[in-house]
């Protein structure tokens, strides 16, 4: 067996001296839905945040996280960051912005760093769980060092059940 190859992501929190666990799990190429992820960890859908990437009007990249659970309101996601309009980025085009593909984007580690957006839920739980960097491997962590390692805004911008 292969020995395990350190995503991006967890060189750079480890760089940083940031605490985080990780976890292998199995996916389906047909099925990248994060509640599949939750289920797996056994862990709540509120703990496991997906990340969105968005472009703004004038080219910008943003970056959202949010609970698997939620939907993203543009309007609210463009006003919380400021902007007057912002759109989800292609699929195609993921891989080249942020350096991740479908299933395996992580907020950890992009290309690039971008203004970073998480939704409030999550100063409602004690750990989240984000994409490592690739499909298959999830890292959880603090929020707060979540929060504080990607410097991003805590605001809402979800859709809710």
């Amino acid at each position: 067996m292969p020995a395990f190859k350190k995503t991006n992501a967890m060189r750079m929190l480890d760089k940083a001296g940031v605490a985080y666990e990780y976890k292998e799990y199995e996916y389906d190429e047909n099925d990248l839905d994060g509640h599949h992820v939750a289920e797996y960890l056994g862990v709540p859908y509120e703990e496991v945040f997906k990340t969105l990437v968005a472009v703004t009007d004038k080219g910008e990249y943003l970056v959202y996280c949010i609970c698997v659970d939620d939907e993203i309101d543009l309007k609210k996601a463009a006003r919380l960051a400021g902007e007057k309009r912002v759109e989800m980025i292609h699929v195609k085009d993921l891989l080249n912005v942020t350096g991740y593909i479908r299933g395996g984007c992580s907020p950890i580690g992009m290309k690039k760093k971008f203004r970073t957006f998480i939704d409030e839920m999550i100063e409602l739980v004690d750990s989240v769980s984000v994409s490592g960097g690739q499909r298959g491997l999830q890292i959880t962590m603090k929020p707060a060092d979540l929060v504080s390692f990607t410097e991003a805004t805590v605001g809402d911008f979800a859709v809710r059940d």
